[in-house]
């Protein structure tokens, strides 16, 4: 049949390699983000997970601040806020807060493999945002890749028959970023990659900034250099530089390819953990990572996949 037949039309046409995509983008963002785990889970040793939660959002606030003035950018529309609060809530708060305290129970490897669902979550909530009605096989892998993450938590809660409540705030942590993700990935097209983080910033700054007090207010920060060192790079890198990267490549898209690129965080996390933290690659984290990864690739990648037309007659 030849190429031009329109017995064989696509619906959404692959992405021509000519085409610009975001994918170069996604993957400098993903790198930044790779150490976000491991980083936390040393700055926790020393310092709060609601310190390390709240403040890393205020001192990126700060630069984000900076960076809207000097450059004059102009305020968003009104429409555009309650987006914005969107993304506030769930890359500015929920992630950074939830991830803080489940990672002062757990391990960083095990961290990872839990946050693995995020690229299948990401997609699902640009599914969700944009009404697209992808296959019932998008559905499936969905939910084996949910459940690999779930078996994963209970044989690494030593099978007691229910998940430990750090396991908890890590789904709660995926469905909050998937959400912040999707939505300021849209957003970034309107606003601009690296204005959507930052006017994301600072509008949750008044309340990141009280519950940083209040923190520091309960337990005074103190820290080895080692912790504060890791707490610098939470807030300059993975608060605010890292999503400069990410949502740009997510801006040009498109956002279930780009989300895609996430596949290679948890890994790049579990490689980074064994080798700053010298946590072991035992079966349970490597077969666990694995079953996670597959799953959420084949959810994106089914998602991916041109409808074609049946041929008419």
């Amino acid at each position: 049949m030849k190429e031009h037949s329109s017995a064989t039309a696509l619906l959404s046409p692959p992405i021509s390699p000519r085409k610009p995509t975001g994918l170069w983008w996604g993957l400098l963002g993903v790198a930044a983000f790779s150490f976000t785990v491991p980083f936390t889970r040393i700055a926790v040793q020393g310092l709060s997970p609601l310190f390390i939660g709240s403040g890393r959002a205020v001192v990126a606030a700060v630069l984000a601040a900076a960076a809207l003035a000097v450059t004059r950018q102009r305020l968003p529309r009104p429409r555009t806020w309650a987006k914005l609060v969107l993304v506030a809530g769930g890359v500015v708060a929920g992630f950074p807060l939830l991830t803080s305290y489940a990672l002062t129970a757990v391990p960083a490897g095990h961290g990872a493999v839990v946050i693995a669902l995020l690229p299948a979550a990401t997609a699902t909530a640009a599914v969700l945002r944009t009404r697209e009605r992808p296959p019932a096989a998008f559905w499936a892998v969905m939910v084996l890749g949910s459940l690999a993450a779930i078996v994963f938590a209970f044989l690494q809660s030593g099978g007691t028959g229910h998940l430990h409540w750090a396991d908890l705030l890590l789904l709660g942590a995926v469905a909050c970023a998937a959400a912040g993700y999707a939505e300021g990935g849209l957003l970034a097209r309107e606003l601009g990659s690296w204005q959507t983080i930052a006017w994301a910033l600072v509008l949750a700054a008044p309340a990141m900034l009280l519950l940083m007090l209040a923190a520091m207010a309960s337990q005074p920060p103190s820290a080895t250099p080692v912790q504060w060192g890791a707490f610098a790079y939470l807030a300059v890198v993975s608060m605010f530089l890292g999503f400069f990267a990410w949502y740009r490549g997510l801006a040009i898209g498109p956002i279930p390819q780009v989300s895609q690129i996430q596949l290679v965080q948890p890994v790049l996390s579990i490689g980074w953990a064994a080798l700053l933290l010298a946590e072991p690659l035992t079966w349970t984290t490597v077969l666990g990572a694995l079953a996670v990864i597959l799953c959420a690739a084949a959810a994106v990648n089914v998602r991916l996949k041109p409808v074609r037309l049946k041929p008419s007659r």
